[in-house]
C-alpha cells in the first residue's frame, strides 16, 4: 500500500524536517510528500478553498483519504494501525494524508476524507505535524509487523 502525504506549505530545513525524513526512511516504500502552495494573496474562505483544490489535485485516483483536522477523531496508535490494516486488507492501493494550511482544511477536503484524524485537542505547528504523522506511520508499521518499536 502506497502512502502519500499532501501538505500545504514548503518545508524549511530544520529539526522538524530532519525528524520527518528520519521516520519516512524507515518505511519501505517511503511515503511520497507532495507540497502545495498558493502564491496569490487570498485570505479566509477563499484561501482555504484554494488550498483544498490543490490538495485534492495531488490525490491518486481511488485513494483512501485521511485529513488531519482538529475536529477529527482522536485515535490511539493501535487503533490507527488497525484502520490502516483494514484498508490494506480490503485492497486499498493508496492512502493519502492531508495536512491543511494555517486556517485548516476547506470543506472540500473534509467532504472527501474517509477519516478525519486529530492528533489531540492542542494545536500543533504544521511542520511538526509532518514529523508526528511520519512517526505514527512508522509506529503503525511496527505494530502490524510485530517489530519491538511499539511498547504498551
Amino acid at each position: 500500500m502506497r502512502l502519500l502525504i499532501g501538505a500545504v506549505g514548503k518545508a524549511k530545513a530544520g529539526p522538524e524536517q530532519d525528524l520527518f525524513r528520519q521516520y519516512c526512511r524507515r518505511l519501505s516504500p517511503a511515503p511520497i510528500l507532495k507540497e502545495v502552495e498558493e502564491k496569490r494573496p487570498l485570505a479566509g474562505l477563499q484561501l482555504k478553498a484554494r488550498e483544498a483544490e490543490l490538495l485534492l489535485a495531488v490525490l491518486p485516483e481511488g485513494a483512501k483519504v485521511v485529513a488531519l483536522d482538529e475536529r477529527g477523531r482522536d485515535m490511539g496508535s493501535v487503533d490507527f494501525a488497525e484502520k490502516l490494516r483494514g484498508w490494506r486488507d480490503d485492497g486499498a492501493q493508496d492512502v493519502a494524508f492531508l495536512i491543511g494550511g494555517a486556517d485548516g482544511h476547506g470543506d472540500a477536503v473534509r467532504e472527501r476524507a474517509d477519516l478525519l484524524l486529530s492528533f489531540g485537542r492542542m494545536t500543533w505547528p504544521h511542520m511538526l505535524v509532518r514529523a508526528l504523522l511520519a512517526e505514527q506511520l512508522w509506529r503503525a508499521h511496527s505494530i502490524l509487523t510485530g517489530h519491538p518499536y511499539h511498547r504498551v
